[in-house]
């Protein structure tokens, strides 16, 4: 089995839920520090209504400013809109659409019902074709939800089966929105998953409590999951989840397990430090 960690750092899902103003030019020089580390994908920013993200109202000015890398742009959209903004700058080359397996959190997430989103997916998924950019869908809710809406590995299986057929889909990232996951359910899901949809790429995007990442990571790893979303420090979350918010996978969390796992990644860790100190700067 391939050794080598994908990771796709996640800076927009660290900076989202901020309420004071990150000024551009913070941003653009946090941003450029993560594409000289690596990372094989970067969540930069979003193209979603600035009342609902005004911290990611500059997405677009932001983007303008950021250096070359090899390092491929991820651009998170909710609307026709933001997919056909976002489609339109060459830069970037994935767009990522949040499909809820929760009615509930979907409306809350974007407004929209699990039929309205599949509507909309079929114009956004006509825009990635048009301009020559991948889909990436993530399954929010993934590992259950607070809202008591039905949830279980066959329903998490439907969907993926369902979207898989009617899209053409890059990538799904299971995500954990409120960290309900415990590591044995990380394990079967994955396995799961593997088995079913053999030639389907699936990431883990875990949202965590402090101290649990360990037994997480290994669980993924262990069920065969190559790809995980993360932020450096655990910074961040989703504040349309719930009041208080839940941190990301922290980056550090997962460079450490790769050593005790014997995995590989394509990360400078020197360059990697430099942004870890320019995160805390920032966030803290």
């Amino acid at each position: 089995m391939n050794n080598e960690l994908i990771i796709t750092e996640c800076p927009r899902d660290a900076m989202q839920g901020i309420q004071d103003w990150i000024p551009t030019a913070t941003k653009v020089s946090y941003l450029n520090s993560l594409l000289a580390c690596g990372f094989d994908y970067l969540d930069f920013g979003s193209f979603v209504s600035a009342k609902a993200i005004p911290q990611l109202k500059d997405t677009a000015e932001v983007l303008s400013q950021l250096n070359t890398s090899a390092t491929k742009l991820l651009a998170i959209i909710a609307n026709e809109r933001g997919a056909k903004e976002a489609a339109s700058f060459e830069r970037i080359d994935i767009l990522g659409y949040p499909f809820s397996i929760s009615e509930t959190f979907q409306k809350r997430n974007t407004n929209k019902s699990l039929e309205q989103s599949l509507l909309l997916m079929e114009n956004v998924a006509d825009s990635c074709t048009r301009n020559k950019k991948l889909l990436r869908i993530y399954l929010s809710m993934g590992f259950g939800n607070p809202y008591g809406d039905p949830w279980s590995a066959e329903l998490l299986c439907n969907w993926v089966e369902k979207l898989h057929q009617h899209f053409p889909i890059f990538e799904f990232a299971l995500s954990d929105t409120i960290a309900a996951a415990q590591p044995s359910q990380c394990k079967s899901l994955f396995t799961d998953l593997k088995q079913f949809f053999p030639n389907v790429r699936f990431a883990a995007h875990l949202h965590v409590i402090s101290g649990k990442e360990a037994g997480l990571i290994e669980a993924c790893i262990d069920a065969g999951c190559r790809n995980f979303d993360t932020a450096i420090g655990g910074y961040g979350g989703c504040p349309m989840a719930k009041d208080d918010l839940t941190g990301n996978l922290s980056t550090e969390s997962l460079i450490q397990l790769s050593k005790m796992k014997k995995m590989t990644h394509k990360l400078d860790l020197q360059a990697f430090e430099l942004a870890r100190n320019t995160a805390h700067l920032i966030f803290n």
